[in-house]
């Protein structure tokens, strides 16, 4: 029996050769320096912050070279599929605004993209191994192999199907036939070339040259389902799809000695690797990897709830994926992630800690330079879905809504107030009449005058046509000729002649408003909510205090 003759018989009803599948996924067309990357997840679960992560990275240093990114989903592993796992993946993305320039979901030349539905393409490779005396039928069964494991894992000798432990490495053609025949179901292993005892190193993008053992593991390449296991269709998948950097988490770096083995048994060109370091988190002083299970702040969905955007998230994974963007990014207010060059040289070799103040600081930076317009729609957007009372106001009151979201937005040092959409209520409930009068929190301590010198103030100082120079001005006027005083040195020494300093007043006129000693510029809460808010707050301040 030829070898072809034995490759037909162990995976019969191929529809094409390999060949076939080499003509029908050529070269990319791409300029020269173009990278093409993948984000490959297996339908295990919800996108979470590593995900995030991973493709983060995969889809900026594609894009930056003017290069191709995929979304391809590697669902060979059934057990760990959940249901609707790959239609979740994909709505995922696309309802963070992520997409793919190709791939599962979003078409392509070189699909399907979905491991599952390549069949036929890894047992034509398969075959070809076969062919050339590369692969081989196993027969062991689960019972045999936990013999071997057990044997090994007694001798503290290394795990894995080797050598002489490799027991159907060596049967003939003629032996395998009649154990086929006897109905006997089988796996297909590469034959391995390798040896434990010499060295390879993995050129690592990131983490720089790793010598690592051989590999001499006769691995599975075609389960009994006929399906390929993780490390077979990697191979084939990126080497069809022409992909030219592999960016995965560092825990696959034991894995490479087997995928740079099958590159070379299968005369395929291997692609860079760059091996992210995961993102941890620390927990009773030990650290660990940041848990989809264990840890909310995994969870995009948590960020969605809080109304912070896709877009904060990528810019607080930049500053993990290259130590020089938060800089770069403070420093230059008018550019944006797309702007900045991404560099592996730039990238932890470590484990990053996840440090969510970090995320909610470059928040505060994001929303403080989106115009008001902009912001007030995101806001209708979210409060829609988690706040309707606040989306009822917003909706009912536009103009005012957008004066309230401009104060100390359209200057040069803008407020970074807000850094989140569901802030945008607890920062300026107090300027909506609606949630202020329903509002029982208590006013903050502030030293109080006399009502009337408040109300007289509304009534015939206040001038809602002053500019804020001429306001302040007034203010100080005012202050100065109703027991306050401008200057300071006269305070210190004599504090019993004074109700307080001209900024006493206007602390006042802050708790008054917004019942807090931190605010806005007063000057526009006075201006947006008018003379007659003013007074009715100023008589309920005196009322409760008097109470």
């Amino acid at each position: 029996m030829t070898n072809k003759e034995f490759a037909d018989l162990l995976l019969p009803n191929v529809e094409h050769d390999w060949q076939y599948y080499e003509s029908l996924y050529p070269a990319r067309n791409l300029e020269k320096g173009a990278m093409v990357t993948r984000f490959a997840p297996s339908p295990t679960g919800f996108v979470h912050m590593g995900s995030l992560y991973t493709s983060f990275a995969a889809l900026q240093l594609a894009h930056q070279t003017h290069g191709i990114c995929y979304l391809r989903i590697e669902d060979t592993d059934g057990k760990r599929t959940v249901e609707n796992g790959i239609k979740g993946i994909i709505n995922d993305f696309k309802n963070l605004n992520i997409n793919f320039d190709e791939g599962c979901g979003f078409g392509g030349n070189y699909g399907p993209y979905v491991q599952s539905e390549r069949k036929d393409i890894y047992q034509a490779y398969a075959k070809k191994l076969i062919e050339e005396d590369l692969a081989y039928p196993c027969f062991c069964s689960s019972e045999e192999l936990n013999d071997i494991r057990n044997y090994q894992e007694h001798k503290k000798l290394r795990i894995g199907y080797y050598k002489k432990y490799a027991k159907c490495r060596d049967l003939s053609k003629e032996e395998a036939v009649n154990k086929i025949k006897n109905g006997e179901s089988f796996i297909i292993r590469f034959r391995s070339q390798g040896n434990f005892d010499n060295k390879i190193i993995l050129h690592d993008a990131i983490k720089g040259d790793i010598e690592m053992p051989e590999n001499d593991i006769d691995d599975v390449i075609i389960k009994s389902d006929g399906l390929p296991t993780y490390h077979f269709a990697h191979v084939i998948d990126d080497h069809l799809m022409h992909t030219t950097h592999v960016t995965r988490g560092d825990e696959w770096i034991s894995s490479y000695p087997k995928h740079h083995e099958l590159f070379k048994l299968l005369n395929f060109e291997e692609p860079v690797y760059a091996h992210i370091a995961p993102i941890t988190i620390k927990e009773n002083n030990t650290i660990r990897k940041l848990s989809k299970r264990k840890d909310k702040e995994a969870a995009i969905s948590y960020y969605h709830k809080l109304g912070i955007p896709t877009e904060v998230i990528r810019l607080y994974l930049a500053t993990i994926e290259n130590y020089d963007f938060e800089e770069w990014y403070t420093n230059n207010p008018t550019l944006g992630i797309n702007d900045f060059k991404f560099e592996f040289s730039k990238m932890p070799i470590g484990g990053t800690l996840f440090d969510i103040e970090k995320l909610l600081s470059i928040s505060k930076i994001y929303f403080s330079r989106m115009k008001n317009t902009e912001l007030y729609e995101r806001l209708l957007n979210y409060t829609k879905e988690y706040d309707e009372e606040f989306y009822n106001i917003l909706i009912n009151n536009k103009e005012y809504a957008l004066n309230v979201l401009n104060i100390e937005r359209d200057i040069p040092r803008p407020r970074k107030d807000i850094a989140s959409l569901s802030d945008v209520r607890k920062e300026f409930w107090y300027m909506f009449n609606e949630l202020f009068d329903n509002n029982n929190d208590l006013y903050e301590d502030v030293k109080i005058c006399d009502k009337n010198i408040i109300i007289n103030y509304i009534n015939n100082i206040y001038d809602i046509n002053d500019n804020e120079d001429v306001w302040f001005t007034k203010v100080k006027e005012y202050a100065c000729n109703n027991g306050y005083t401008a200057d300071k040195k006269a305070f210190k020494e004599n504090p019993d002649k004074y109700i307080g300093m001209v900024a006493t007043f206007c602390a006042l006129l802050r708790v008054i408003i917004c019942k807090k000693n931190m605010s806005p510029n007063i000057y526009y809460l006075i201006k947006y909510l008018g003379k007659e808010e003013l007074i009715k707050r100023t008589e309920l301040f005196y009322k409760k205090i008097n109470n």
